[in-house]
This record gives C-alpha cells, structure tokens and sequence, in this order.
C-alpha cells in the first residue's frame, strides 16, 4: 500500500522524500550500531544509506536531463504532432507573445517547490523523531538506585521540637544514601534497592527523646543509621555495651569525637498474616556491627549510631563502617552546648 501510494506522487517529491527518510534511518541505525556494536544493524544502516545513494544519483541524472534536454521526440510522437499543426499567427496589436521558456520555467519552480517542501515536512518529522527519546520516559528495564521519599512530611514528635537543632530522618536518608555507599561497603557493582527513614522516639523515654534513623537496603548488605539525642555520653554507654552481650568491643575517635565499635545480634521477628494473624517467636537474627560516634566533639551526650548487616552473616571490614562516617557525620549538626 505505502508503494502505491510513493508511486502516485510526482518524481519531484518522491526522490525527495525517499532521500530524506533513507539518510534520516541510515544514520540514526548506524549511530545506535556503533554504540551498542551491533553488527546486523550496522548492516541494516549500510542499506538505508546505499539506498539513499541511488536516490540521489537518480536525481542529480533528472537534474542534468532538465538542463540539458534531448533533441529527439518522445516516444509518442507528440513533439512530430504538435511541429505538423499550423500555428496560429499573432494578431496585430494583442501584446507581446509570451516566450517558450515561461511554461518551463514555471513548471521547474513548482516541481522544486514541492520537492523542498515535501524535504522540510518529512525533515520535521524526522527531527520530531529523532529527539523524542530525550524527551520521553524510558521503557528500558534498567535497575535506578533507590531514593529517599520525597513526599509529604509528617508532623515531628514533641521531642524534636524540645530538641535543638535535631536531625530527622529525611536529612539522614539523604546523609547515607550517597552515590559511592555501595562502594564504601566493598560491593561497588550493586545499587539501592530501598531506602527509607522514619522520626522515632526513643524507646522506654516516653516519648521524650528524638531518635531519627534512616536504612538503605542492597543486596549484600544493609546499612542503619540513626542518631539519638538523649543525656548518655559514649563514656558511659561503653560501660553500659560492657554489661550487655556486646561483643569485639573497641574505643576509638572519628572526626574528633570519641566513638565505640562493638558486635552484636539483630532480632529475626516472623509474623503469620493468616488466619489468626498469630506471630512465632522473637529469634536471633545475624550479627550486626555498629559504630557510635559522640554528636558533638566535648561527648556531651547524644551520640549517632552506623550499623551493617546482611542475612549471609557476612560483615565488611571495620574501615567500612568509618569511611561510612566520614561521609554521614559532616551532614548531621552537631549538639549545640546547653
């Protein structure tokens, strides 16, 4: 049908329009080839553009014909026709007789006129096609690190409005959730596959102590970070991680602020939504590791905590979890003096 109908429109629009869309579809098949090395649609492209080639050539001859016309009648005889007809003679006083050449001439405008204009149209649609992809929604499968919600905020608990200049979850999320985490934890080849925060309290404080934290989930491993804003120096709580089930236990500083690593088990909840929507029991989950750095300088109390995990029970080296640290902690203010 689309030959049918290209074989209707005259020979100044169809080579035209012919070269337009095959130079159009040549190149844009041999730009995709070269970038995904494509052999066949390189082949593909070579086509288009040979083709384009023919037509051209075609019509640089009709061009070269037109300025250059052939003697010799036309097959049907109709130039011996029209010489064999008496002339009418020009009457004395109608005007000038109009010249051969003005038919010509005009018909040679038009035929150019609507070659150009049969260019321009398809050209536009060519353009159009060509710089749709940058203007649409991608349909490639392609997997997009998680990002931070960006919805609408909830009301902050009493305890952050207590607390001066505390961080919440959102500004935690964004502190963690950095292009080069999963290179950081050692698995540079992975992405985000969640990342979520949340403005909680702490527990057993009635509600009176801001504890913000955010978690970014890969496929390795996955990273908590949280900062609670209550009286506890780092002093104190390595006291405290003594008495408790603590384990591989270390003192050290990050950034000027005292810190704390230490080892110990995540809590593996199963919840049954059947019938009865009954639970099993709290289990132990896989051992997690958690630096606590002071949140400010003096350890005044307060401190923010990073810990990573992974269902394997893998854990990444101790540098890890500071390199994690260095990059958090300079986007969490820190405590003001009271």
């Amino acid at each position: 049908m689309l030959g049918f109908l290209l074989r209707l429109l005259p020979f100044w629009v169809r080579e035209p329009l012919l070269i337009a869309v095959g130079s159009v579809l040549g190149v844009r098949i041999m730009y995709l080839a070269v970038r995904d090395h494509d052999r066949v649609a390189a082949g593909l492209g070579v086509v288009f553009l040979v083709f384009t080639a023919i037509r051209v050539y075609a019509v640089i001859r009709a061009l070269r014909a037109r300025r250059n016309p052939s003697p010799t009648a036309s097959a049907d005889g109709a130039a011996v026709d029209a010489a064999a007809q008496p002339q009418p003679q020009p009457q004395a006083g109608t005007g000038p007789r109009p010249g051969p050449d003005t038919p010509k001439k005009e018909e040679e405008h038009n035929a150019w006129g609507q070659a150009f204009a049969a260019v321009a149209v398809f050209g536009a649609l060519a353009a159009a096609l060509w710089l749709a992809p940058r203007f649409t929604p991608s349909d490639d499968n392609t997997t997009r690190p998680a990002s931070c919600s960006g919805g609408t905020h909830e009301e902050l608990p009493k305890a952050y409005k207590d607390t001066p200049r505390p961080a919440t979850g959102e500004e935690l999320c964004k502190a963690l959730n950095r292009p080069e985490l999963a290179k950081l934890l050692g698995t540079p080849e992975e992405t985000a596959t969640t990342a979520s925060s949340s403005n909680n309290t702490a527990p057993l404080t009635d509600g009176k102590v801001a504890e913000p934290e955010a978690e970014v989930t890969f496929d390795t491993y996955t990273v908590n970070v949280s900062a609670t804003y209550n009286k506890l120096s780092i002093d104190q709580y390595v006291k405290l991680m003594k008495f408790g089930d603590e384990k591989d236990i270390k003192t050290l500083t990050v950034l000027g602020r005292p810190a704390v690593l230490a080892s110990d088990h995540t809590m593996r909840l199963e919840i049954n939504l059947g019938s009865g929507g009954s639970g099993g029991p709290v289990e132990e989950g896989p051992l997690a590791r958690t630096l606590s750095v002071a949140l400010d300088r003096n350890d005044r109390g307060g401190y923010c905590e990073i810990t990573v995990w992974s269902t394997s029970g893998a854990l990444p080296n101790d540098s890890a979890l500071l390199d994690i640290a260095e990059k958090v902690l300079p986007r969490i203010p820190e405590r003001p003096v009271r």
